[in-house]
């Protein structure tokens, strides 16, 4: 014969199995140290940029080459660095210990785009990496984009004010 099950309901509409699952979760759960997390990442991407800026002085005087053009070829050093640190699979691990220092730059955006397409490398050049290789970055394009065009016309306004 089957029986049914009841479950017994409290005045919010919860029932007590799931306020003890939920119990459990936050006992488990491990709890971050934001304020660490902060002054980490905040420390990380200021020596990111400090060797940015270093790279791109190193380009500028070996090659003499204007520090324009070497701030293109320090992002491309970037971008190099993170895609091969992602196939070489350590990216992430480094990730794991340095936080948002190494996602927030240009090399969390290699990053995505990288290991997106080495995720779908078996399908082939146009299905897999060609169709999937924006599927972390695109959102970010899309927003950054749309960002740029609002604030844009916001400054476009009141500087013909």
């Amino acid at each position: 014969m089957y029986k049914s099950k009841i479950i017994i309901h409290n005045n919010t509409g919860d029932n007590m199995e799931d306020k003890l699952y939920t119990e459990i979760v936050d006992k488990h759960k491990p709890h971050e140290n934001r304020i660490l997390n902060l002054i980490l990442s905040f420390f990380i991407g200021g020596v990111i940029g400090l060797l940015g800026e270093y790279i791109t002085q190193l380009y500028s005087y070996y090659f003499n080459i204007p520090i324009k053009d070497a701030a293109s070829f320090t992002l491309v050093t970037f971008i190099f660095i993170a895609c091969l640190f992602t196939a070489l699979g350590f990216f992430d691990k480094l990730v794991s210990i340095f936080r948002c220092g190494l996602i927030i730059p240009i090399t969390g955006f290699a990053h995505s785009m990288m290991s997106a397409g080495m995720e779908y490398r078996k399908e082939g050049l146009v299905t897999g990496i060609g169709s999937n290789a924006f599927k972390l970055a695109g959102s970010v394009i899309l927003y950054g984009v749309v960002a740029a065009w609002f604030f844009g016309t916001i400054r476009y306004i009141l500087g013909v004010m």
